[in-house]
Protein backbone atom coordinates (compact mmCIF):
# COMPACT_ATOMS: atom_id res chain seq x y z
CA UNK A 1 0.00 0.00 0.00
CA UNK A 2 1.13 3.50 -0.67
CA UNK A 3 2.01 5.57 2.37
CA UNK A 4 -0.74 8.02 1.53
CA UNK A 5 -2.21 9.55 4.68
CA UNK A 6 -5.25 11.17 3.08
CA UNK A 7 -8.34 11.13 5.21
CA UNK A 8 -10.00 14.49 4.97
CA UNK A 9 -13.25 13.49 3.30
CA UNK A 10 -15.65 13.68 6.27
CA UNK A 11 -19.39 14.20 5.85
CA UNK A 12 -22.30 12.93 7.90
CA UNK A 13 -19.94 11.40 10.44
CA UNK A 14 -18.39 9.18 7.74
CA UNK A 15 -14.68 9.54 7.06
CA UNK A 16 -13.37 8.33 3.69
CA UNK A 17 -9.66 7.64 3.93
CA UNK A 18 -6.76 5.97 2.16
CA UNK A 19 -4.70 5.96 5.34
CA UNK A 20 -3.67 2.30 5.82
CA UNK A 21 -3.10 2.79 9.55
CA UNK A 22 -6.85 3.27 10.07
CA UNK A 23 -7.88 -0.01 8.47
CA UNK A 24 -8.86 -2.92 10.67
CA UNK A 25 -8.05 -5.73 8.21
CA UNK A 26 -9.90 -8.31 10.32
CA UNK A 27 -13.09 -6.22 10.25
CA UNK A 28 -12.86 -5.74 6.46
CA UNK A 29 -12.22 -9.45 5.93
CA UNK A 30 -15.07 -10.48 8.21
CA UNK A 31 -17.64 -8.43 6.31
CA UNK A 32 -16.28 -9.33 2.89
CA UNK A 33 -16.07 -13.04 3.67
CA UNK A 34 -19.53 -13.29 5.25
CA UNK A 35 -21.52 -10.99 2.96
CA UNK A 36 -19.94 -10.83 -0.51
CA UNK A 37 -20.59 -13.76 -2.84
CA UNK A 38 -17.18 -13.49 -4.51
CA UNK A 39 -15.30 -13.84 -1.21
CA UNK A 40 -17.12 -16.79 0.36
CA UNK A 41 -14.06 -19.04 0.05
CA UNK A 42 -11.46 -16.34 0.72
CA UNK A 43 -9.02 -17.13 3.52
CA UNK A 44 -7.92 -14.40 5.92
CA UNK A 45 -4.19 -14.80 5.25
CA UNK A 46 -4.79 -14.43 1.50
CA UNK A 47 -6.91 -11.30 2.02
CA UNK A 48 -4.35 -9.81 4.40
CA UNK A 49 -1.56 -10.36 1.86
CA UNK A 50 -3.74 -8.89 -0.92
CA UNK A 51 -4.42 -5.75 1.11
CA UNK A 52 -0.73 -5.35 1.99
CA UNK A 53 0.23 -5.50 -1.68
CA UNK A 54 -2.57 -3.33 -3.04
CA UNK A 55 -1.56 0.01 -4.54
CA UNK A 56 -4.41 1.88 -2.87
CA UNK A 57 -6.97 0.91 -0.25
CA UNK A 58 -9.88 3.19 0.57
CA UNK A 59 -12.28 2.72 3.43
CA UNK A 60 -15.23 4.50 4.97
CA UNK A 61 -15.37 4.80 8.74
CA UNK A 62 -18.27 5.81 10.96
CA UNK A 63 -16.51 8.26 13.26
CA UNK A 64 -19.55 8.45 15.52
CA UNK A 65 -19.44 4.68 16.09
CA UNK A 66 -15.80 4.24 17.15
CA UNK A 67 -14.44 4.17 13.56
CA UNK A 68 -16.68 1.25 12.58
CA UNK A 69 -16.01 0.15 9.02
CA UNK A 70 -18.80 1.32 6.69
CA UNK A 71 -17.19 0.57 3.32
CA UNK A 72 -14.06 -0.72 1.63
CA UNK A 73 -12.36 -1.02 -1.77
CA UNK A 74 -8.86 -1.69 -3.01
CA UNK A 75 -6.96 -1.17 -6.23
CA UNK A 76 -4.27 -3.41 -7.65
CA UNK A 77 -1.96 -1.34 -9.86
CA UNK A 78 1.52 -0.71 -11.20
CA UNK A 79 0.72 3.00 -10.58
CA UNK A 80 1.71 3.85 -14.15
CA UNK A 81 -0.35 2.07 -16.80
CA UNK A 82 -2.83 -0.37 -15.29
CA UNK A 83 -5.24 -0.70 -12.36
CA UNK A 84 -7.88 -3.18 -11.27
CA UNK A 85 -10.58 -2.24 -8.77
CA UNK A 86 -11.66 -5.09 -6.48
CA UNK A 87 -13.39 -6.00 -3.21
CA UNK A 88 -15.75 -3.02 -3.21
CA UNK A 89 -18.47 -3.07 -0.59
CA UNK A 90 -20.57 -0.82 1.61
CA UNK A 91 -21.89 -2.40 4.82
CA UNK A 92 -25.64 -2.94 4.46
CA UNK A 93 -26.81 -0.44 7.07
CA UNK A 94 -24.69 2.33 5.48
CA UNK A 95 -25.99 1.91 1.94
CA UNK A 96 -27.94 4.72 0.33
CA UNK A 97 -25.79 7.46 1.88
CA UNK A 98 -23.48 8.06 -1.09
CA UNK A 99 -20.55 6.25 0.51
CA UNK A 100 -19.71 4.21 -2.59
CA UNK A 101 -19.64 7.39 -4.68
CA UNK A 102 -17.41 9.13 -2.16
CA UNK A 103 -15.02 6.15 -2.07
CA UNK A 104 -14.94 6.06 -5.89
CA UNK A 105 -14.30 9.80 -6.07
CA UNK A 106 -11.39 9.40 -3.63
CA UNK A 107 -9.93 6.56 -5.70
CA UNK A 108 -10.36 8.31 -9.03
CA UNK A 109 -8.54 11.39 -7.72
CA UNK A 110 -5.79 9.47 -5.93
CA UNK A 111 -2.36 10.64 -7.15
CA UNK A 112 -1.10 7.06 -7.63
CA UNK A 113 -3.94 6.32 -10.06
CA UNK A 114 -3.55 9.21 -12.49
CA UNK A 115 -2.54 8.82 -16.15
CA UNK A 116 -3.40 5.11 -16.32
CA UNK A 117 -3.92 3.57 -19.75
CA UNK A 118 -6.41 0.97 -18.52
CA UNK A 119 -8.51 0.75 -15.34
CA UNK A 120 -10.61 -2.42 -15.00
CA UNK A 121 -13.25 -3.83 -12.73
CA UNK A 122 -15.78 -6.64 -12.77
CA UNK A 123 -19.29 -6.05 -11.47
CA UNK A 124 -22.44 -8.11 -11.44
CA UNK A 125 -24.90 -5.35 -10.59
CA UNK A 126 -23.29 -1.92 -10.06
CA UNK A 127 -22.79 -0.77 -13.65
CA UNK A 128 -24.68 2.46 -12.97
CA UNK A 129 -22.32 3.48 -10.17
CA UNK A 130 -19.15 2.85 -12.14
CA UNK A 131 -20.46 4.46 -15.34
CA UNK A 132 -20.63 7.74 -13.39
CA UNK A 133 -16.85 7.57 -13.11
CA UNK A 134 -16.18 6.80 -16.76
CA UNK A 135 -16.20 3.00 -16.72
CA UNK A 136 -17.85 1.33 -19.70
CA UNK A 137 -18.15 -2.23 -21.05
CA UNK A 138 -15.10 -3.59 -22.84
CA UNK A 139 -15.14 -2.80 -26.54
CA UNK A 140 -12.37 -5.26 -27.35
CA UNK A 141 -13.46 -8.11 -25.08
CA UNK A 142 -12.57 -10.73 -27.69
CA UNK A 143 -8.88 -9.84 -27.21
CA UNK A 144 -8.93 -10.49 -23.48
CA UNK A 145 -7.92 -13.81 -21.97
CA UNK A 146 -7.73 -14.95 -18.38
CA UNK A 147 -7.06 -17.78 -16.00
CA UNK A 148 -9.82 -18.19 -13.42
CA UNK A 149 -9.40 -20.34 -10.33
CA UNK A 150 -12.31 -19.76 -7.92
Amino acid sequence: MADDKRGDNLAGGILISTDPSLLNVEEAYDYLHKHMYWAANLQFDVFQKAVQHSAVVVAAYDMEADKRLAGFARVISDRATFAYLVDVFVVAEYRGQGISKRMMHTLMEHPDLQGLRRFLLVTKDAHGLYAQFGFEPLQDEGKWMHIYKP
